[in-house]
């Protein structure tokens, strides 16, 4: 229903992405996306490319006298950096980076310099991931569907919440040049972050995106590839760096018992079929229940170290030291709207599978009657049935 692509190089003239499947009628500016990427170029841990770009996005189609008309939306970023390499002679690499895409690109594309591999698989390529799950949280918000994160975690430095509500987490983290709810946690961040500086290292961590307000029935269990949760999978884990996922408590109900590991059901009023806890972040079988979908991602220190690491020099053949390239010490911060935009992207698809419709307009009225977890929305004739002859 909802699909898009990317193109464009870290040091080429320009990104670009085109949006395709967006219902007509949705109000949207330049304003409200470039507002999602100055949050991606801001993190304490952030390397000098991000003093030099100052992202704001051009919209060349699909939108006309402000709102998406149904056609596909044609984006584009231009890369202030260009001017520094254009027409010039770049230096051969040829010493791939441990962990990085250079030797496995230039292994699968046969490239005789590793560059290519470097320039497509850079980070620089989630601008647009950006600028599309801009428009996909707009969308949701018109259905009152929130889309947050925060940083939890950053090296050894862990994080307890307590009870803090989601969208008072959202609020103070884009308060925090960490992105962190909890300022205690934060002050620690920023610590392990100068020793990981001042040790020409970097830093991983862990992120949390959550989606607020979502109707019970997204998603399905019909098919593997329908199940919501494989589908936000996929999405965070395409995300560079991004090595571990889980949804809702999954590690930790890993390590419990049945009755220990669920949300027991319970009625309220008589009429509400709820449940008091969230262990499965939002998800059952597939198909969103109407709780907060938590989503937890693991983040890798990234690859570029300033600290040479071992390799093999391809040109030459002989073990040397990696050279270093420009980038961030501790990506994780200006990770956050990047997952953000992704769930958006895969909740935004699910909600126009739901719904239907090529307009807003067509689609609000449907999702005002959607069914809810309520005894009137659920009759059962409670009768035994021959469900195979």
């Amino acid at each position: 229903m909802l699909r898009f692509l990317t193109a464009g190089e870290s040091h080429g003239p320009s990104l670009t992405a085109i949006l395709d499947g967006m219902p007509a009628g949705l109000s949207i500016t330049a304003e409200i996306i470039n507002k999602e990427l100055a949050r991606r170029q801001q993190g304490y841990g952030s390397g000098g490319r991000m003093k030099i770009e100052r992202d704001t996005v051009q919209i060349l189609g699909g939108v006309m006298a402000g709102e998406t008309t149904g056609a596909p939306i044609a984006l584009l970023v231009q890369n202030n950096d260009h001017l520094n390499w254009k027409g010039k002679a770049i230096e051969p690499m040829t010493a791939p980076r441990p962990g990085h895409a250079d030797l496995t690109g230039a292994v699968k594309y046969g490239y005789k310099d590793l560059r290519p591999a470097l320039e497509r698989a850079s980070a620089r390529e989630t601008t647009m991931r950006v600028v599309v799950g801009a428009v996909c949280k707009h969308f949701l918000l018109q259905f009152g569907i929130i889309i947050g994160g925060y940083v939890s975690s950053i090296g050894e430095v862990q994080t307890d919440f307590g009870n803090m509500p989601f969208e008072e987490r959202f609020t103070r983290a884009d308060e925090s040049d960490v992105r962190c709810p909890v300022e205690s946690s934060s002050a620690k961040m920023r610590d392990e972050i100068e020793k990981a500086i001042h040790g020409k290292n970097t830093l991983g961590g862990m992120l949390e995106i959550v989606a607020l307000n979502l109707p019970v029935g997204l998603g399905s269990f019909v098919q593997w590839d329908k199940r919501l949760e494989a589908k936000l999978a996929m999405a965070i884990m395409s995300v560079q760096a991004i090595k571990g996922v889980e949804i809702g408590d999954a590690f930790e109900n890993a390590k419990r018992v049945g009755t220990q590991a669920h949300d027991p059901i319970q009625l309220r009023n008589t009429q509400y079929v709820i449940r008091n806890s969230n262990r499965a972040g939002g998800i059952e079988g597939g198909i969103s229940n109407g709780q907060p979908i938590v989503i937890r991602a693991a983040m890798k220190p990234i690859a570029t170290t300033l600290l040479p690491q071992p390799t093999v020099d391809l040109a030459s053949g002989i073990e040397s030291p990696t050279q270093y390239e420009r980038s961030d010490f501790c990506p994780v911060p200006r990770a956050v709207p990047i997952l953000e935009a992704m769930v958006a992207f895969v909740l935004a698809d699910a909600l126009i599978e739901k719904l239907g419709g090529d307009s807003i307009n067509e689609m609000k009225p449907r999702f005002e009657t959607l069914k809810k977890a309520t005894l009137e929305d659920l009759p059962m004739d409670n009768i035994a049935h021959i469900f195979w002859e």
